[in-house]
């Protein structure tokens, strides 16, 4: 459960700021208030896979490490308003999810053992059926309203591109994020077609940044290939340190580092999840989903 555009922007929801870091709360449950506008859960670099993180990110928690807290919190919801008053509470509760990319870059890394040992499809595979017990614990803990986001076309990341001599996108991984997103989709649905009381918003991530990228002066944009941020080829030869070069006007970059977009492109972003229409919202957005 990672960051969100509309818990990165929590004016969207009406919250003054967004919902603090569960790790960061001491003696939580002593007040209910203190959770009552919400918990993030979320850990930068995370994967659906346990293993899925790089060594520099082996600290962040996997998205069953998560659960797992969120599952306490949920103990506690039950036990401060028993169990009929906590299913209420937790129906109109949004569960925001992001996950996938870390474990797509991981696979297409450089030199990744993992590619050596398991095709691109059953590695797909894998992150599906994983994921399906994932999404079927956190129906089990009360998830009611799931906002979940799909992988954007990670092939286009600065990092990936840095890695192709053409400097185009790496084709091959944006293909397995459609796998992928395919995929996640087809188990939101079926989750719809299994459980009346579920509901969910999935925002079409990829097909959005890459109409960012194919029609940059549409949208404002002229820089889609470098990151605003970083060294080397594309600045991504090195990540964003203090040492980095920074681009002069960020607002007309789509990628601010190796992979993540700029500020502009988040907001951008947030307001189509929140207040669009299909194609890039289905079957609902943000906004209709809170509503039910």
């Amino acid at each position: 459960m990672q960051k969100l555009p509309p818990i990165s922007h929590p004016e969207k929801l009406g919250a003054p700021t967004s919902p603090p870091p569960y790790l960061s709360l001491s003696n939580i449950f002593n007040s209910f208030s203190s959770i009552s506008n919400g918990v993030s859960f979320a850990s930068g670099g995370a994967g659906i896979l346990d293993g899925s993180s790089s060594k520099p990110l082996q600290e962040c928690l996997s998205l069953n490490k998560q659960i797992e807290y969120y599952s306490a919190v949920y103990g506690d919801i039950v036990q401060q308003l028993g169990n009929n008053g906590s299913q209420v509470y937790l129906s109109k509760s949004l569960f925001a999810l992001v996950i996938g990319s870390n474990d797509i870059l991981g696979y297409f890394k450089p030199n990744s053992k993992l590619r050596s040992q398991i095709s691109p499809e059953n590695f797909i595979d894998n992150l599906i059926l994983t994921l399906k017990g994932q999404l079927q614990r956190l129906y089990n803990l009360g998830a009611r309203k799931m906002a979940t986001v799909g992988v954007g076309p990670i092939g286009c990341c600065p990092a990936q591109r840095n890695q192709n001599n053409t400097g185009n996108c790496n084709q091959e991984t944006n293909y397995w994020s459609q796998k992928y997103n395919e995929g996640l989709l087809s188990l939101l649905r079926g989750m719809k077609a299994q459980y009346q009381n579920f509901h969910f918003s999935f925002f079409h991530n990829y097909d959005a940044v890459l109409d960012f990228i194919e029609n940059p002066a549409a949208h404002g944009f002229k820089e889609v290939k470098a990151a605003c941020c970083g060294l080397g080829k594309f600045n991504a030869k090195v990540a964003c340190l203090p040492i980095s070069t920074y681009c002069s006007n960020r607002k007309d970059h789509v990628f601010w580092d190796l992979y993540h977009p700029t500020e502009t492109v988040s907001h951008m972003l947030t307001d189509a999840f929140f207040d669009g229409s299909e194609p890039l919202v289905t079957p609902i957005n943000i906004r209709q989903l809170l509503a039910m």
